[in-house]
């Protein structure tokens, strides 16, 4: 999900920094559901695929670790691990039933919510994010299986998550392409110990070269199908618009029906080992 902001790439883009700074997801559930934020609905079924596409590269190893890159509550790990949709978090989020609890007592609740919905395949998640309050109840109500609250754009990881992320073989992104770059990714992937897989949703004005460029110097091949976006949230308002139309516009791409409809639009970048890719076109 999108991270508690440093700085933007994109001109004019809203800050929600203080929905990242609570205890609990509440707030993040109320202020979004009126923006209809939705890119993690459209990863649920990206980012299982991938799972399964690196399970069948792992086979006779360990089973699949992701790294969810700007994970904040750890919405991707629910949506991926249990059968739930993002819709039902939602509605359980912004219940009057959740309002009325305190925020031990929603962590205490969601222990119970999360295990009864379990999926048998599920995977290891492990959380970055610079928000800890968000990564904390992660972790206690058991989505993340590890979290690390650390600006990696600033500051190399601590030995803790290189070993976290030395056994990762797929890293996931909704939203957080706004505020990282390629620094964070370079930092991850030099510690992985085999070939990653790389599934980053990405909002269509903001440039991801330099990131492709590392990840080919890490020996993946990186696709996009910018015919195909998926809808992440309606703008704030008319300075919102203004100047994501401009971002996109200046990205040498069309914001008709798209962008210029009122929705910010994200396409999905995909990056596998190149030489899977090599054998795959011969």
């Amino acid at each position: 999900m999108e991270a508690s902001p440093i700085v933007s790439h994109l001109s004019g883009k809203s800050r929600f920094d203080d929905i990242y700074e609570q205890p609990d997801p509440r707030p993040y559930f109320r202020r979004l559901a009126p923006l209809q934020y939705e890119i993690p609905h459209h990863a649920q079924p990206v980012f299982r695929r991938s799972v399964e596409e690196c399970r069948a590269r792992s086979t006779g190893r360990r089973d699949v670790t992701v790294l969810d890159i700007c994970c904040s509550y750890g919405i991707n790990a629910a949506l991926l691990n249990h059968d739930l949709t993002l819709a039902d978090l939602y509605t359980h989020y912004t219940s009057p039933a959740a309002t009325r609890l305190t925020a031990a007592e929603l962590i205490h609740s969601d222990k119970e919510f999360y295990a009864a919905h379990r999926r048998d395949d599920a995977v290891a998640v492990v959380g970055l994010d610079v928000s800890a309050p968000a990564i904390k109840y992660a972790v206690a109500v058991g989505l993340l299986d590890d979290a690390y609250a650390e600006n990696l754009e600033r500051r190399p990881p601590s030995t803790a998550l290189r070993r976290a992320a030395s056994r990762v073989g797929l890293l996931t992104l909704t939203g957080g392409g706004s505020y990282i770059t390629e620094r964070t990714f370079g930092a991850v992937l030099a510690c992985t110990q085999s070939p990653a897989q790389v599934a980053a949703f990405v909002l269509r004005g903001i440039p991801y070269d330099r990131i492709a460029a590392v990840l080919a110097s890490h020996g993946l091949h990186t696709a996009v199908d910018h015919s195909r976006t998926y809808p992440q949230r309606l703008f704030t308002g008319p300075e919102e618009q203004r100047m994501a139309l401009a971002d996109v516009v200046r990205a040498g791409l069309d914001p008709s029906g798209r962008e210029a409809s009122g929705r910010y639009h994200a396409v999905l970048y995909e990056s596998r080992p190149a030489s899977e890719e090599t054998a795959e076109a011969g």
